[in-house]
């Protein structure tokens, strides 16, 4: 057994998260929520539309703030550190694939944005022939020919070779935790498994603790090593190990059911699965 798996990477405890609080359309987005993810652990996460995936995943990396409760990173209390405080921790991987890139910038200024993030900024030039060495190593890993194209504009690439450079980008400066907010959602089939391959191997390279949010339950439950599936701003499911390996979506379908005495409503996870 990894010994990183007994180091706490990621805890929450009793967080609470209110949408237009104190007003006739409060909601309750995530309640009384308690986790705990050990250093090393990548884990995917899964409900219908409002169960709290995205909110989850904001509330870690410091979009939102908590309205009651605690954040943990590597035993750092962060439950109230803004996004940018909280940037030296995580990386972060968005459905758009125009969201946390510049499409106006080219390859080698997103690269060197990303490389100096959370570093002193010096007088030295943010780009020069060792750091451009880097990045065209780091792009040749891909395996889409990027390293070629530094000078190109990101808006000019496609979908997948966006997110590529997303995951690359989100990797530098070695970060704590990696956020993967259904990342490959706007994807055709055949690029977005590439994309899944590129991320394992991110993860496993870079010993990084990641979330990846999904609309695919067969995604869901083939990659990473833990699944939690959430309903109503609650984790309703975890599943790990044995018991993860043998279960089918049928029978995480029918496990939500009698949990929750309803149906499982996300369409598009039921159509990819």
């Amino acid at each position: 057994m990894d010994n990183r798996e007994n180091k706490v990477m990621l805890q929450l405890e009793n967080v609470n998260k209110y949408f237009f609080r104190y007003t006739q359309d409060e909601q309750w987005a995530v309640r009384n929520l308690n986790l705990k993810i050990s250093e090393g652990q990548f884990v995917t996460v899964v409900g219908s539309n409002g169960a709290g995936k995205t909110t989850l995943l904001n509330l870690i990396s410091g979009s939102y703030l908590p309205d009651s409760g605690k954040i943990m990173i590597n035993g750092e209390d962060v439950t109230n550190l803004p996004a940018y405080r909280r940037a030296p921790y995580i990386g972060r991987v968005f459905q758009n694939t125009f969201q946390g890139t510049a499409p106006s910038l080219t390859i080698e200024e997103n690269l060197s944005l990303a490389y100096l993030k959370g570093k002193r900024k010096g007088l030295r030039p943010a780009i020069n022939d060792e750091v451009k060495k880097f990045f065209q190593e780091k792009l040749a890993d891909v395996g889409l020919g990027l390293e070629k194209r530094l000078r190109e504009r990101v808006g000019l690439l496609s979908g997948g070779q966006r997110q590529a450079l997303a995951l690359v980008m989100a990797t530098f400066g070695h970060p704590k935790i990696l956020l993967l907010d259904e990342h490959t959602a706007n994807l055709d089939p055949k690029t977005g498994e590439k994309i899944m391959e590129l991320t394992n191997k991110l993860i496993e390279e870079n010993t990084l603790t990641a979330l990846m949010v999904t609309h695919n339950l067969q995604s869901a439950l083939s990659f990473g090593d833990r699944t939690l599936m959430m309903d109503e701003g609650e984790i309703v499911l975890d599943l790990v190990g044995e018991e993860r390996k043998k279960m089918t979506i049928e029978e995480l379908l029918e496990r939500f059911s009698e949990l929750r005495h309803k149906k499982f409503t996300e369409d598009r996870a039921l159509l990819s699965s």
